[in-house]
């Protein structure tokens, strides 16, 4: 097997700080993994030392063409790579622990896809584990650093509505695992940060079509602080479409995150029209020739541009080696992690317990969700 050459990064160019590039390496070579191992050889902070991945085939492919070491195993990479500081793991979330324990036990940072775990038990034993060692644990809720996120997180609004839609045509993979934790968890981990409030309440309701778990799924979030979220996830959409409304006593946000696009209408800007109106309405007067679109200021929701630099996967892989140059917090770390499972898993239950009438049958809509609380 090929050594790495820990030193390549230093023909890459500097960073204003001229800071060392950090000796990173990737555990998974799936599609995620090979993504990770793309950026990570073209971030200047990042030096690529080695991939892993029990298929060495698979492996030797990827590190000749990104110039770095592969290994067959974590105790490999340990054993051969000790410089090693930080590294993504991709592997199958039922591995996830597996992988990453011998990792943050030796102090080495880790970025795990999401979700953390299978369950949330393991996923608080992973973050436990991780505070106990000092180690960065970072989760790759990827969604959570696209530009159009980011920009509503900004506005430091309190949201007292949220409305989103996640939809695709099927794909045929992570069938292993119901649609909740395979896509509705992007926004579970959303509309948690944005609410900032401890979950209360979950209704919701989900219909198997083709797999053994949940395709198409609804929920209600209701919050402590009384915020309310509406969810919709389906992998059986003839359209891919990722849409987020948000609703406060300030603002009211459209957001196509996809397309990053978004438009902002503001009450606040208008104050004094606003309460003339209200006391206009109050006495029952005719307004009928008003023109509500005069009332509000309408923007477009800023973003920063396009381009390598503000890619969503790019600025997630950025921002964990900034976290662990800086021992600070990574944005999305073990906890909140483990709070979208927690999420996810109350919302499957909700679906399981939920009751159909007119069925032929005594048994739930989805007898297989009955499985999927424990995945």
């Amino acid at each position: 097997m090929p050594e790495t050459n820990f030193d390549k990064a230093s023909d890459r160019p500097r960073s204003s700080s001229d800071t060392p590039a950090m000796n990173v390496a990737v555990i998974g070579i799936g599609r995620m993994g090979r993504h990770h191992a793309r950026i990570y050889h073209e971030l200047a902070q990042a030096n690529l030392v080695a991939v892993v991945d029990q298929d060495t085939d698979r492996a030797e492919d990827v590190a000749e063409q990104y110039g770095c070491a592969f290994c067959a195993d974590t105790t490999e990479l340990l054993s051969r790579f000790p410089q090693v500081q930080a590294v993504t793991v991709a592997v199958p979330t039922a591995a996830h622990a597996r992988a990453a324990k011998p990792l943050i036990e030796n102090g080495v940072a880790c970025l795990i896809e999401k979700p953390l775990a299978p369950t949330a038990d393991q996923a608080r034993q992973l973050a436990d584990l991780a505070k106990q060692h000092h180690t960065t644990l970072a989760v790759g809720h990827t969604e959570r650093f696209n530009p159009a996120i980011t920009a509503v997180a900004a506005m430091d609004i309190t949201p007292r509505f949220m409305e989103i839609n996640r939809i695709s045509p099927m794909t045929f993979r992570s069938l292993d695992v119901g649609v909740v934790m395979d896509m509705m968890i992007h926004d579970l981990d959303i509309v948690l940060k944005l609410a900032n409030s401890p979950l209360k309440k979950v209704d919701a309701t989900g219909v198997s079509v083709l797999s053994q778990h949940e395709d198409i799924a609804n929920a209600r979030l209701v919050f402590e602080n009384g915020c309310v979220a509406n969810l919709t996830a389906s992998r059986l959409a003839l359209k891919t479409e990722r849409k987020l409304r948000l609703f406060s006593e300030a603002a009211y946000v459209s957001l196509d995150y996809q397309k990053r696009d978004g438009l902002v209408l503001r009450m606040d800007a208008q104050t004094e029209t606003l309460a003339r109106v209200r006391q206009q309405i109050a006495q029952g007067l005719d307004l009928s020739e008003l023109d509500y679109s005069e009332l509000v200021q309408v923007e477009q929701l800023t973003m920063d541009g396009d381009g390598p630099a503000s890619d969503p996967l790019t600025m997630e892989l950025a921002s964990f080696i900034e976290a662990v140059r800086t021992k600070g917090a990574p944005p999305v770390d073990g906890y909140a992690g483990c709070a979208a499972i927690e999420a996810a898993e109350r919302v499957v239950a909700a679906i399981s317990a939920h009751q159909w009438v007119g069925l032929t049958d005594s048994r739930s809509m989805m007898e297989s969700t009955n499985q999927s609380s424990d995945v």
